[in-house]
């Protein structure tokens, strides 16, 4: 359990909170990690602007996510 606990929270990337670890999201280096994200994809787009055929991918943090949300809160995140 000790194995896919540190696996999970450490090295597995999550699509709810944009392909950060849940360590990177709690300890806040999702933001520097998808800032430069943000400007290789930017960076790219500028290279080679006929491979886009409309925007780059989002490279703002995710706000609240929940894991386990309760039918209430789900549908308030879903509003915002």
């Amino acid at each position: 359990m000790r194995a896919f606990v540190d696996w999970y929270n450490h090295h597995h990337r999550h699509r709810a909170i944009i392909y950060v670890t849940p360590d990177q999201r709690h300890t806040g280096k999702d933001v520097e990690i998808l800032a430069r994200r943000h400007a290789v994809y930017q960076a790219a787009r500028e290279r080679n602007p006929q491979r886009w055929s409309g925007e780059t991918r989002n490279g703002s943090p995710a706000g609240v996510v929940w894991l386990n949300p309760e039918k209430g809160r789900q549908s308030e995140n879903q509003a915002a």
